[in-house]
């Protein structure tokens, strides 16, 4: 059997476990690497042109949460973004698997594994890894975006429309997941600027100590870790566009050094003092009443004055009913073509759970929701259990409602799935076993 001309590193802290995938790798693959220790991998990658990682999720003992595995995922995929990485996990912690495969991982397998669905798994993954290789030197195709028909959301991108012709900075509001990242890179890709960088800053996560460091860059020498001269958000940003995202929450002693900077249109490194000019298009976003917030003096109001020459605001899905049902089409459509799947459908009785449930995370929850359940759903069809989207306690209980039919269907599926456990179908509905028991009764599901 002639081998598949692929590198494959396999990364465990178990010796057994390198052993026993090398010995089965090897018969099928022309370089099998191994290591037992996860700080070699950037190394490695280095060193090597690595098609597939197979990456364990924990390394250290009595740390068995699969972050470490998180955290080298992410490293890799910023190191090697066409590498493509398997997760190996215990039974048990497969949801952490489903985390990583939402943040870059090509798919997961579990441990002890069967020979071959790991083989499978890895065929399909070094197929993908020459995919990608091939598409490394095609200029990506433009990125489609939903945009609806409700009034609300009509009007905020026709106005985004307009101003990405100009230079104007921009302010869009909106509560959390009603995609404000996806807005503001909408109007970079359809500026002057789109072929210049984009650059994402979440202010939100950035701690006081590095927000200086990693929006203005240092000097070597400027604290105890900079060892070279490293430039900040702004400059990687430079002829392109940055969006400061959550500005809302910059504490008020930090708020006048970014004043600074869009005044003087410069940027000066920390321990330097020379300025940089800036030709930089910013675009601000935060979930916060920020009009109220420069009433009670915790954020400035010749700040405001900076960033919003132009603001916009993005409506919560609870505005724009009519679109939920088609952004869920198109999503779908999306994270199936992400995975190179083909006819992902909804089963026909999701249409009017997906218009009733509240989506407190508006379209970023939706998009989790549906990425998950495609990941665990069967037959390429994803059902109402599937998205976990079963509010019960909410639904009306009489005959008159329509949502009666779905929700015995519901019941039906899940204590067929769980044997007829009530404990194990009570927890999946999100019933308490009384609750459960009263519908039982109500739909006659009795045995």
């Amino acid at each position: 059997m002639r081998k598949k001309q692929a590198q494959i590193l396999v990364v465990d802290d178990q010796e057994e476990i390198l052993f026993s995938a090398k010995m089965i790798l090897k018969k099928h693959f022309e370089t099998i690497f191994t290591t037992n220790n996860p700080k070699k991998i950037i190394s490695i990658l280095n060193e090597n042109e690595i098609n597939v990682v197979l990456l364990d999720m924990n390394y250290r003992i009595g740390f068995e949460d699969g972050r470490e595995g998180i955290h080298w995922l992410k490293e890799i995929k910023t190191l090697s973004p066409n590498t493509i990485v398997i997760l190996m996990t215990a039974f048990g912690k497969i949801d952490t698997a489903v985390e990583g495969i939402k943040i870059g991982a090509f798919d997961y397998v579990l441990k002890p594994w069967h020979n071959e669905k790991l083989l499978e798994t890895i065929d399909k993954a070094v197929a993908e890894s020459r995919k990608n290789s091939k598409k490394q030197v095609v200029e990506k195709t433009e990125k489609r975006y939903f945009v609806g028909t409700s009034q609300k959301i009509k009007q905020a991108y026709s106005i985004a429309e307009k101003v990405a012709r100009t230079d104007a900075n921009v302010l869009i509001l909106g509560e959390n997941g009603t995609g404000k990242y996806v807005f503001s890179e909408f109007i970079h890709q359809n500026s002057a600027r789109k072929k210049e960088p984009f650059i994402h800053v979440d202010l939100g996560s950035l701690s006081d100590n590095l927000f200086e460091s990693e929006l203005f860059g240092y000097a070597k020498g400027a604290f105890t870790d900079a060892k070279s001269d490293t430039p900040g958000r702004f400059e990687m940003a430079q002829n392109g566009t940055i969006f400061l995202d959550e500005i809302g929450n910059i504490p008020l002693h930090l708020q006048s050094k970014l004043l600074h900077v869009l005044q003087t249109k410069t940027v000066t490194r920390l321990g330097e003092s020379k300025p940089r000019p800036l030709n930089v298009r910013i675009i601000s976003a935060t979930n916060n009443d920020i009009k109220a917030e420069v009433k009670s003096k915790t954020f400035r109001e010749d700040l405001l004055y900076r960033i919003n020459t132009m603001e916009i605001n993005l409506p919560s899905l609870r505005e724009r009913k009519d679109d939920i049902v088609p952004m869920a089409n198109f999503i779908l459509e999306n994270i199936a073509e992400k995975y190179n799947q083909e006819n992902w459908l909804f089963e026909e009785n999701v249409a009017p759970y997906l218009e009733k449930y509240p989506w407190k995370g508006n379209v970023r929850e939706m998009e989790n929701k549906i990425e998950r359940a495609l990941i665990l759903a069967e037959n390429n069809t994803i059902s109402v259990t599937d998205l976990d989207i079963l509010d019960f306690e909410e639904i009306q209980e009489n005959d008159d409602n329509p949502l009666s039919e779905m929700e015995k269907t519901a019941i039906e599926k899940a204590l067929f799935k769980h044997h007829g456990n009530i404990s194990k179908t009570a927890e999946e509905l999100g019933l308490s076993r009384a609750a459960l028991y009263r519908r039982i009764e109500k739909y006659d599901l009795k045995n």
